[in-house]
């Protein structure tokens, strides 16, 4: 899943693909290099972020979409609003990711349903309205049970099952440690029966492990480590990684699945 972050504030890229122009170049050069999915946000989810009115992050993902769409791509949507979400299906989007599992918004599961469109339900107890400082006791069972609630919730929304995705959330309200323990133990939600999705792409917690001085390695410093993450990844047989360089990615993939095969 290539990211294409078509706001001007994103941690890793803010304000290179803000343009729709440019972020629908963006998202075709992720496509060149060999994404399934594009994953198209108009609003940033970086730590301290406000949120933006409805219109204007409609008018930032709507065009986009429309346009990699209508190019052949098959287009996920990074939104907490059902609004959005009938937008961008409407425009040629499949997938609709919400990173904050249809809580932040009452409409979004009975819309998804309604679309009859994939959902990936991400898992981040600090959503707008909820405890940005929520604790944990084992964080492996606590972010099992809370997407298993959520899961439970899409599907008596009428969200059909084999249309649902799982992602731990990394790095959302869970610091470093609460993040290996997660990638260390990502069996535990295999339960689930969802597909998991796995955001570690150029994420903090790399950036502290690669810190020089006490200074954390900038986001664009972190692919290497992304790309290291990613082939384990693969080994375990996760059905998707998101990420913001595509062909280092398929590369640790493609050597993964030659040794496996």
């Amino acid at each position: 899943m290539g990211i294409v972050n078509a706001t001007p504030d994103s941690f890793s890229d803010g304000g290179e693909h803000s343009d729709p122009r440019r972020a629908v170049e963006h998202g075709r050069r992720l496509l060149d290099e060999g994404a399934d999915i594009l994953d198209i946000g108009g609003e940033s989810t970086r730590p301290g972020a406000q949120r933006v009115p409805a219109a204007v992050e409609l008018g930032r993902v709507v065009p986009v979409v429309a346009e990699l769409a209508a190019a052949g791509a098959v287009v996920s949507v990074d939104t907490m609003r059902a609004e959005v979400a009938q937008a961008a299906v409407g425009a040629g989007a499949s997938i609709i990711n919400d990173v904050s599992g249809g809580l932040a918004d009452p409409a979004m599961l009975e819309t998804v349903a309604g679309l009859g469109v994939g959902f990936v339900t991400m898992h981040w107890p600090g959503h707008p309205g909820g405890d940005p400082s929520a604790g944990y006791g084992d964080v492996v069972e606590d972010v099992r049970r809370d997407l298993a609630q959520r899961v439970d919730a899409a599907l008596a929304a009428g969200v059909a099952a084999d249309q649902l995705v799982v992602d731990p959330g990394l790095g959302f309200s869970k610091s470093a440690d609460h993040n290996w323990t997660l990638l260390r133990h990502l069996d535990a939600f295999a339960e689930l029966g969802c597909p998991l999705l796995v955001g570690a792409s150029r994420k903090r917690f790399l950036g502290e492990l690669l810190a020089r001085d006490g200074a954390p390695r900038p986001a664009k410093g972190r692919d290497d480590a992304t790309v290291a993450l990613t082939a384990i990844l693969a080994s375990r047989g996760v059905w998707g990684v998101r990420v913001h360089n595509v062909l280092a990615q398929r590369d640790a993939i493609a050597v993964v699945e030659r040794l496996d095969g």
